[in-house]
């Protein structure tokens, strides 16, 4: 459904306008056509590949009209324990968390507090690239959107090894740029993770204190939290698992990827990434306006890449990222996406705006199933876009 807006006068009071997305409908027909029954069989699949791939645990949400409409949750926190994953059982939601730090900043553009086009090294003024001149014209909306023109995940191998923030910084004098800056995509963490200095500065409270305050307190998220000592601090969290020779082994949380809370940093059950979700498609001007959600969701750089990935290139005819978010063509329809992965965790959410569904899966294991449940799961409710794809590939040279 296309997104409304309307103005409404009132006797002795101004004009305003109000927008809302048209998307409520618990009667649609097309994608929501037998509904149940696709939920009922998705739900049967899910449970059956955890089983299969012998995967610890995990959980799912479905949205639908906008609104949360199903949650169910299997196997353990633990492998080899009894502890049950639960609704609401803490995950860390890795790169998921981008899209926290892009929704932040942009309802801090809109109070003015911020600018897309201010300098990173104004807030950051130890972060030199190689080649002279370059820095300077990397912006705010360059590091959000990924084309800040450094070669992807630069110098994530340090942050793995234990370094600090601060000593990784100067490091970047060192790399060549491999496009000017908003002409070409190269995914990061740690430069991603530049805003939190720029948010700080600009506010005068910390990153942490400020996603709490205009996301997790008033969405009533009662287990997301942002950083290690969140995570910690949650008896019923769900433990990491990578794959052996003898099948899947707990291992130890560490706490590197927390040290770039926007790129990272995030935590949560599968009922609190459920409320995000549908924070993006209910529009409450006072939280997740629809101007911030426009603004972040607009294709700002094509991720070519993107088209070419295993489990994802049958199912995409194009794909971009915005601020936050990645922007997926799945065949004629349009998924607001991001997946997220640290040592022992997988995380996928998505949205198709235009028919008011969402999901969500999250994961206690190191798999590529979490990228074949979210396909299964949209090409059951939209259709399966193979052919769609296969002729844009053809008409476009590929």
């Amino acid at each position: 459904m296309s997104r409304l807006r309307f103005s409404v006068c009132l006797p002795l009071l101004a004009c305003f306008t109000a927008s809302f997305s048209a998307v409520a409908y618990q009667n649609d027909k097309g994608p929501g056509d037998k509904f149940d029954a696709k939920v009922r069989l998705f739900d049967a699949h899910f449970k059956e590949q955890l089983n299969k791939n012998n995967i610890p645990g995990g959980a799912y949400a479905i949205l639908r009209g906008g609104k949360i409409y199903k949650i169910s949750s299997y196997g353990v926190r633990k492998k080899g324990e009894r502890s049950k994953v639960d609704d609401d059982t803490v995950f860390r939601w890795a790169s998921v968390s981008k899209t926290f730090a892009g929704a932040l900043t942009a309802k801090l553009v809109e109070d003015k507090k911020l600018g897309w086009n201010e300098p990173v090294t104004k807030f950051v003024p130890n972060f030199q690239l190689k080649k002279r001149g370059h820095t300077k014209n990397v912006q705010i909306r360059h590091l959000l959107s990924h084309s800040a023109g450094i070669i992807p995940n630069a110098y994530d191998n340090y942050l793995e090894e234990g370094w600090t923030v601060d000593k990784i910084i100067p490091r970047f004098k060192r790399v060549n740029p491999i496009c000017s800056p908003g002409n070409c995509y190269g995914y990061q963490n740690i430069v991603f993770s530049l805003i939190e200095p720029a948010i700080e500065t600009r506010t005068g409270q910390t990153y942490k204190e400020l996603i709490e305050q205009e996301f997790i307190e008033p969405l009533k998220m009662k287990t997301a939290s942002i950083g290690y000592d969140g995570f910690k601090s949650s008896e019923n969290r769900a433990l990491p698992h990578v794959k052996t020779r003898r099948g899947w082994r707990s291992a130890r949380v560490t706490p590197n990827y927390y040290t770039i809370a926007p790129a990272a940093g995030a935590n949560g059950s599968v009922t609190d990434l459920a409320k995000w979700v549908e924070a993006q498609m209910v529009h409450d001007e006072d939280i997740l306006p629809l101007s911030v959600v426009d603004t972040v969701t607009n294709k700002r750089v094509r991720t070519k890449k993107e088209l070419y990935k295993r489990d994802w290139r049958d199912y995409l005819s194009d794909a971009h990222y915005g601020y936050g978010w990645r922007i997926y063509d799945f065949g004629d329809d349009t998924l607001v996406f991001h997946g997220g992965g640290v040592t022992g965790y997988r995380s996928n959410v998505a949205y198709a705006p235009e028919h008011g569904i969402g999901h969500v899966i999250l994961i206690n294991a190191e798999t590529r199933l979490v990228n074949e449940l979210s396909i299964k799961f949209w090409s059951d409710m939209l259709g399966d876009p193979k052919k769609i794809v296969r002729l844009r590939k053809i008409q476009q040279g590929r």
